[in-house]
């Protein structure tokens, strides 16, 4: 019985990819980053950290190995992992969520996405002229670069009293569309999300986001778990389709549906916030059956954390998580493969509010696997590639399984 878990901590690098100057990343290192502002008490934003990083279970499996290879540094030989590690860089273009996943998913993105540019106002006239048209909106506001929580406390109550969603967009390839649940409404923002979604595609632009919010003044706006992302489907069959082809079924935790435009997702499963998507992810591997894999996207340490450059919240987030996994590894079975994986970076260390080109760890375990290293595997793509073999589906054309490479440094 093959059984297959794939779990992104959204975000979550191990340290600048070879080709991180291209991006303006030279020098980014999430997880390092974090790890050295632990250290030294420079955490939180008060100044103050008890203690350093701890990640247990995390580095039982591999991860500070991990980092180390991503480094090109050494690993300690006494080392003994109770799994087995790697890091991969990314073959796509771009550092943003859909390139990461779908390559995590056996398909690197062969193509420019389309951007928009640092401008007041960043969206060309007739693509706002046509959305305000064809949704029946009374205008829009926003139309710049900007951090999403910071344009909602800004724009908020200006948004409520004249029905004027707002729009903005950043260094991804995304138009987003913040609105209010009950003054404009849930299902009227997603309507005009999908107006969006069909208006952008020829700039290429990856995702249109609705970002709904609740609260009645800049003091208490808060965004709502009921964001939902329009994604452009992956350019050709991932490992989630080959897997449904198969028989198999793909249970998409979190946004996994959002983000391949649910193409090969069977199962949509959400819940608000890392520690409730934790617990659903635990009873749909209760669920699983041979042949299934489910695949989860735990978000918040990016949204919450890397974007706001919030570096204790991160620690405390990773710390949490990783205090989660023995609950994990009981519910494993034989048969069953786990990797834990990112798919990108986004150091809350870093300039600007941007995702960082880096290298992002594997870690992974399940029973009767081999222990020890992977490598650095050239694509993201070797770990779908990995998860299809093991679940016995034919090779795709992009990635090359490890499974044979355990410990083998290869």
């Amino acid at each position: 019985m093959a059984r297959a878990f794939l779990f992104v901590l959204d975000s979550f690098g191990i340290g600048h990819a070879p080709d991180a100057a291209r991006f303006g990343d030279e020098g980014a290192d999430t997880l390092g980053h974090i790890e050295a502002a632990c250290a030294a008490g420079k955490a939180d934003r008060s100044g103050v950290r008890m203690g350093p990083l701890r990640l247990p279970h995390m580095r039982a499996l591999g991860l500070g190995a991990a980092a180390a290879l991503a480094a090109g540094s050494g690993i300690d030989p006494a080392f003994r992992p109770i799994g087995f590690y790697g890091a991969a860089e990314e073959r796509s273009s771009g550092k943003d969520t859909p390139s990461g996943h779908w390559e995590i998913a056996g398909v690197p993105v062969p193509f420019e996405w389309g951007y928009f540019p640092e401008t007041v106002p960043t969206f060309p006239s007739e693509l706002t002229e046509r959305l305000v048209a064809e949704a029946d909106l009374p205008g829009v506001i926003g139309n710049c670069h900007a951090s999403g929580t910071e344009i909602i406390a800004k724009l908020g109550e200006e948004h409520i009293r004249t029905r004027k969603p707002i729009c903005y967009t950043s260094a991804d390839s995304v138009f987003q569309i913040a609105a209010h649940e009950k003054h404009f409404g849930l299902e009227r923002l997603y309507r005009v999300c999908e107006i969006a979604r069909r208006l952008v595609d020829e700039y290429k632009i990856g995702r249109v986001i609705a970002r709904p919010f609740l609260g009645e003044s800049a003091a208490d706006f808060e965004r709502t778990p009921n964001r939902r992302d329009y994604a452009v489907p992956p350019p050709e069959p991932t490992l989630l389709d080959r897997v449904k082809a198969a028989g198999g079924r793909v249970i998409g935790m979190g946004k996994i549906g959002d983000i391949f435009a649910h193409q090969g997702v069977t199962e949509v499963r959400k819940a608000p916030g890392n520690m409730a998507l934790f617990d659903a992810t635990l009873e749909a591997i209760d669920d699983a059956r041979h042949g299934d894999l489910v695949f989860a996207n735990f978000v918040d340490f990016d949204t919450l954390f890397g974007h706001r450059r919030d570096v204790a919240g991160y620690a405390a987030a990773l710390e949490v998580f990783d205090a989660r996994l023995p609950e994990l590894f009981a519910k494993l079975r034989e048969g069953d493969l786990l990797v834990i994986t990112a798919d990108h970076g986004c150091d809350p260390t870093w300039k600007g509010t941007d995702h960082t080109r880096e290298r992002v760890p594997i870690l992974g375990t399940g029973p009767g696997f081999p222990k020890g290293s992977v490598g650095v595997r050239e694509s993201f793509a070797d770990i779908g590639e990995t998860l299809a073999e093991h679940l016995g589906l034919a090779s795709g054309p992009h990635g090359r399984s490890f499974l044979g490479a355990i410990g083998g440094n290869a």
